[in-house]
C-alpha cells in the first residue's frame, strides 16, 4: 500500500507542476510592456481577486509583523504571525533565538553552540524541542527517535536575514498540527526573492565573526535566490567553543502568492567543542579561569575537556500552490539528510570511576515526506463555509548509536539500532460563518505510525503499529469594539522513541494522548495596540522528561499544566514600537507519588519586552529585557533554579539607502546568571564514591554568556 500512495502523490504533483509551468510560460511576454500591464484588464482582475481573498480567505493574507490585526482571521487567541520587520530590529545572539519572537518562548543553551538549543514554553522544559513542532519552509525540523532525545530540533542551519515570516500556533486546537505540537508549533518561511542583495560582515568579542551574502535574480519566468553564510564563535569558555558553521540556500520560484511553484536546496555544516553544565560544588568563586593551578573550576570551565561534536544537514524541497476565490490547493515534497556526532559527559566519573562516563551519540538519517491540502470555499444556504482536507506523510530511515568513549575514542558499543519509522496523518477541517459575529472551526485528525527497529547487536527485529484520532475545535464570537473572543479545545499527542516502543518488557506507549483547552480574546483597545489574552490548560497522559543518567528523554508520569498568557504589541508612531509579553503557569504531576508532584524543569513565569526605534533621522535600534522565571528541579521542589533577567541592546545608523552600521550588546548589565540548571547525581574524578556506590546529587549549571559586543556593516546592492 505504501508505494501506490507515493506514486499517486508524485503523479498529482508532476501533472500540477506541468500545467502550472505551461500556464506561467504562456503568460510571459518577451516585449517589455510594464506600463501597459499596469492598466491591463488581467492585472485589474488579479487585484480584484487578491482583494476578495483578503476579505474572506485568511490564509491568503501575507502578514509582515504583529502590527497586523488578526481579528476576523485567527481561529484562537494563541496563534499569530511574526514578520521580517521584527527580526531585523532585534539583537539575536544565536540563530535559534528567532523562536523567541513567539510570545512566551524562551531559548537557551546548555552545551556547545553547535548543539540544538533548549526551548521553554507553557510550563514546559521542552529539552531540545519535544512538544514544540518546528518547521522551516514546511519541512519538519523535529527528529523522532533521535539519539540525543525525542523530537531533537536543531535550528543552527537557519539564516535570520532570509526569514520572511513565522507563523505560530499554541495548543492542540489545529487540525493541521500533529506530532510534537502539544505545547505549540511554528513554521518559518523564507523569502523567495529579494528586492536588493544583502551583504553583511560582523565581528565581536568572544571570538565572534560572521559573513553573509544573499541575492536574487530574474532568470527566465522565475526568481533565482542564493545565500551563503559562514560564522565562527569561541564564547567565554576556558577551552574555546571554536564553533564553525557554514550555511547555504539556493531556490528557484515561479509565480506569486496566489499561484506558483518553487524548488529549494539548503545545506549546513558545523563543528564545535562543548563546555557542558558543571556541578555547583565544583565551582570556586574568584578562581582565575585561565589559571590551571587554581583550586576548583571557574564558571566557564568544564569537567570533561573533550566534549563536543559535529553535524551536517542537507535538504531539497519542492512546493506548489494555487489559490483563487473558490479553492486553495497546496502540495509539497521534501527530502532531508541529517547526521550528528555528539560527545557528552553529564555524570563525569559516576559509572566508570577510571575512564569516565563520556558517551558518543550518533544519529544519521534520511527523511522523505509530503504534505498536501485542498480547501474549497463556498456558500451553503447563505452561510460562508470552508472545507479543508489534508494528507501528511513522513518516513525516517535512521541509524542510531550509543558508545562509551574516553576523549572521543570509542571503548565499547552500548547500543546500535537501525530504525525505519513511518507516519501518516490525514485531517479534515470545517469553518462556518454562522452569523456576522459568530463562526466555528471544527476538525478531526487521524495519525498512524509504523515503528520498525533492528538491533544491530543482537540481530533481532521488532515492529509495532499504532493509530490515534484527535478532534479539535474553536468557537469565535465578535468582534465587538474591535474585540473578539475564542473558546478552543482539542486533543493531540506526542510519539515516543521507537526503541522504547518495541521493547518486549514494559514497552512505552507509542502515541501519548494530550488534551487541552483555552479561553482567550484578541483586541485593539486603541489604534495601533494589538493585545491577546488567554487562559489555558493542557493534560498529558505521560510526560517526557530529561534524565541525567543517559542525557536523554524518557516517558514519565501524567501531568497537568495551566496558565495565563498576555501578549501586546503597540505601534505608537511609525518610528516607535513597544512590545510586552507575559506568561505564567502551574505544572504538576497528576498521580500520587512520595517523591512529590512538581515537574522538574517546568517554568513558572516569563516576561519579555522591548522598545524599537525605526528610521529616526537615520537611526534605529532596540533595547530588550527578558525575565526567565524560576524552575523546579526536583519533584518535591526542594531544589530549584533561580530566576534570571538579561538585557540586550541594538543601535544602528543608516548611511543612505544601502549602508547600515549596527552596534549590539548582549547581556548589557553583565548579569551573572544561569542559562539552564539541572539536578541529578554525578561524581568528580577525585571524589570518594557516594552512598550505594553512587555519586552526589547537586545542581548542575551552565552560565549565561557574559557581556559581549558585536559590530556589523550591512549593505544592500
Amino acid at each position: 500500500m505504501k508505494k501506490p500512495i507515493f506514486r499517486y502523490i508524485g503523479m498529482l504533483m508532476v501533472t500540477y507542476f506541468l500545467s502550472e509551468m505551461q500556464g506561467t510560460l504562456n503568460a510571459q511576454d518577451p516585449v517589455d510592456q510594464s506600463e501597459k500591464n499596469k492598466k491591463s484588464d488581467a492585472e485589474k482582475q488579479k487585484q480584484e481577486l487578491v482583494k476578495k481573498i483578503s476579505e474572506y480567505k485568511p490564509d491568503a493574507i501575507v502578514i509582515r509583523d504583529r502590527r497586523s490585526n488578526l481579528i476576523g482571521i485567527a481561529s484562537s487567541a494563541s496563534e499569530g504571525v511574526v514578520g521580517s520587520d521584527q527580526i531585523r530590529t532585534r539583537p539575536i545572539l544565536r540563530a535559534g533565538e528567532v523562536a523567541e519572537l513567539v510570545p512566551g518562548v524562551i531559548v537557551t543553551q546548555h552545551s556547545g553552540g553547535g548543539k540544538a538549543n533548549q526551548f521553554f514554553l507553557r510550563g514546559f522544559n521542552l529539552d531540545h524541542g519535544t512538544d514544540l513542532a518546528t518547521s522551516v519552509e514546511g519541512m519538519p525540523v523535529n527528529n523522532p527517535s533521535h539519539a540525543h532525545g525525542q523530537g531533537y530540533t536543531d535550528l543552527n542551519f537557519l539564516i535570520p536575514e532570509l526569514v520572511e515570516q513565522m507563523q505560530y500556533k499554541k495548543g492542540v486546537y489545529y487540525a493541521d498540527q500533529g506530532d510534537f505540537a502539544s505545547a505549540g508549533a511554528f513554521n518559518i518561511s523564507y523569502f523567495k526573492s529579494l528586492s536588493k542583495g544583502i551583504a553583511n560582515v560582523e565581528g565581536g568579542t568572544l571570538g565572534y565573526a560572521r559573513a553573509l551574502i544573499a541575492k536574487s535574480y530574474k532568470v527566465g519566468p522565475g526568481d533565482l535566490l542564493y545565500a551563503v553564510d559562514s560564522s565562527h564563535n569561541d564564547g567565554p569558555w576556558v577551552i574555546p567553543d571554536n564553533l564553525r558553521k557554514a550555511n547555504g540556500v539556493l531556490s528557484y520560484s515561479i509565480g506569486d502568492k496566489l499561484k506558483g511553484i518553487s524548488i529549494s536546496a539548503m545545506g549546513y555544516k558545523g563543528s564545535w567543542h562543548s563546555t557542558d553544565q558543571i556541578p555547583k560544588r565544583a565551582i570556586a568563586d574568584g578562581k582565575d579561569p585561565y589559571d590551571p593551578n587554581s583550586d576548583g573550576l571557574s564558571r566557564f570551565e568544564s569537567v570533561d575537556k573533550t566534549d563536543g561534536g559535529w553535524s551536517n544537514r542537507a535538504s531539497v524541497n519542492l512546493e506548489a500552490h494555487h489559490i483563487d476565490k473558490d479553492h486553495e490547493a497546496k502540495t509539497q515534497l521534501y527530502g532531508i539528510y541529517y547526521d550528528l556526532r555528539l560527545f557528552s559527559n553529564m555524570t563525569y566519573y559516576l559509572d566508570d570511576h577510571e575512564r569516565g562516563d563520556q558517551h558518543e551519540q550518533m544519529d544519521r538519517r534520511t527523511v522523505v515526506g509530503s504534505k498536501s491540502s485542498y480547501k474549497s470555499i463556498n456558500e451553503i444556504f447563505g452561510l460562508k463555509m470552508e472545507n479543508t482536507v489534508g494528507l501528511q506523510i513522513r518516513r525516517d530511515y535512521i541509524l542510531d548509536g550509543l558508545f562509551h568513549t574516553e576523549s572521543r575514542a570509542r571503548l565499547e558499543t552500548m547500543k546500535e539500532d537501525s530504525i525505519v519509522q513511518m507516519s501518516t496523518g490525514a485531517y479534515y477541517e470545517n469553518k462556518i460563518q454562522w452569523a456576522k459575529k459568530f463562526r466555528t472551526i471544527l476538525g478531526v485528525r487521524g495519525d498512524t505510525y509504523d515503528f520498525k527497529v533492528d538491533d544491530l547487536q543482537t540481530f533481532t527485529s521488532s515492529r509495532r503499529i499504532a493509530a490515534i484520532y484527535s478532534p479539535k475545535g474553536s468557537f469565535v464570537f465578535g468582534p465587538w469594539l474591535k474585540t473578539e473572543f475564542y473558546i478552543s479545545a482539542g486533543k493531540g499527542f506526542h510519539s515516543n522513541d521507537a526503541r522504547g516502543v518495541v521493547l518486549k518488557q514494559n514497552p512505552a506507549d507509542p502515541l501519548v494522548r494530550t488534551s487541552g483547552g483555552e479561553f482567550g480574546l484578541r483586541t485593539e483597545p486603541v489604534s495601533g495596540w494589538q493585545s491577546t489574552f488567554s487562559i489555558w490548560q493542557l493534560d498529558m497522559d505521560s510526560e517526557l522528561l530529561f534524565t541525567g543518567d543517559n542525557a536523554t528523554t524518557e516517558p514519565s508520569r501524567p501531568s497537568t499544566r495551566k496558565g495565563i498568557e498576555w501578549a501586546n504589541y503597540y505601534s505608537f508612531r511609525s518610528w516607535l514600537m513597544i512590545d510586552a509579553d507575559f506568561a505564567t503557569s502551574r505544572s504538576r504531576f497528576r498521580d500520587t507519588d512520595p517523591a512529590g508532584n512538581y515537574i522538574p524543569g517546568s517554568i513558572r513565569s516569563t516576561f519579555a519586552s522591548g522598545i524599537t526605534l525605526r528610521d529616526l533621522d537615520g537611526y534605529f535600534g532596540s533595547i530588550r529585557v527578558r525575565y526567565f522565571g524560576p524552575r523546579s528541579l526536583i519533584e518535591d521542589n526542594s531544589e530549584h533554579s533561580a530566576a534570571s533577567t538579561t538585557v540586550n541592546l541594538q543601535i544602528g545608523k543608516s548611511f543612505g539607502e544601502d549602508w547600515n552600521l549596527v552596534f549590539e550588546v548582549f547581556n548589557l548589565l553583565n548579569a551573572r546568571v544561569s542559562d539552564i540548571d539541572y539536578y541529578y547525581a554525578s561524581r568528580l574524578k577525585n571524589e570518594p564514591v557516594g552512598p550505594n556506590d553512587g555519586g552526589y546529587n547537586d545542581i548542575h549549571t551552565h552560565p549565561a554568556l557574559p557581556r559581549s559586543v558585536r559590530i556589523s556593516v550591512r549593505s544592500t546592492f
